[in-house]
């Protein structure tokens, strides 16, 4: 279960961890939960797809960045996409275009919906995740969490199949 630490929002932003970077929700320090080797091949293998299609796009990839959901929330992605140009701010406020998680052992669901909730209401238009342990995918819109049998971005003409990114 993660743990949860009050702090002000300026206090967060000048922390460092020794694991994993925290999220922030509404004052209080949420520890996340550490990947393992499942969690870090498929973390790597979505940023090798991305990197691949930035050949064609303006993209940015991100792992593991704070970014300023809401005033008073902010959620670090296991990855996260941006499109145009170069995000400027060491903490982004403005949404990428894809937010991914990927499942940990320890996760709870109610956390993870809350994330992917989050990003949703943020403005991120392809809320992702993934789970190495099922070999499953999912996309998260207004009417929830749904299994998917590809993950699909139509703006950039790309898809991901759990063939391509479960290696």
């Amino acid at each position: 279960m993660a743990s949860k630490t009050s702090v002000t929002r300026e206090e967060y932003l000048r922390m460092s961890f020794d694991g994993p970077d925290a999220d922030f929700i509404d004052g209080e320090i949420v520890e996340r939960n550490v990947g393992e080797n499942q969690h870090s091949e498929v973390q790597v293998q979505l940023v090798a797809i991305f990197l691949e299609l930035r050949k064609k796009h303006p993209l940015h990839i991100r792992t593991e960045l704070r970014m300023k959901v809401s005033a008073a929330r902010f959620r670090v992605a296991d990855v996260a996409v941006f499109t145009g140009p170069r995000p400027a701010e060491s903490v982004p406020s403005v949404p990428p275009l894809v937010a991914a998680e990927i499942v940990s052992p320890d996760d709870r669901f109610t956390e993870i919906a809350a994330k992917l909730n989050d990003y949703l209401m943020w403005g991120v238009r392809h809320v992702w995740l993934i789970d190495p342990w099922l070999r499953k995918l999912h996309a998260y819109d207004a009417s929830g969490l749904h299994e998917v049998p590809a993950l699909r971005i139509p703006e950039l003409e790309m898809e991901i199949t759990p063939g391509t990114i479960f290696v």
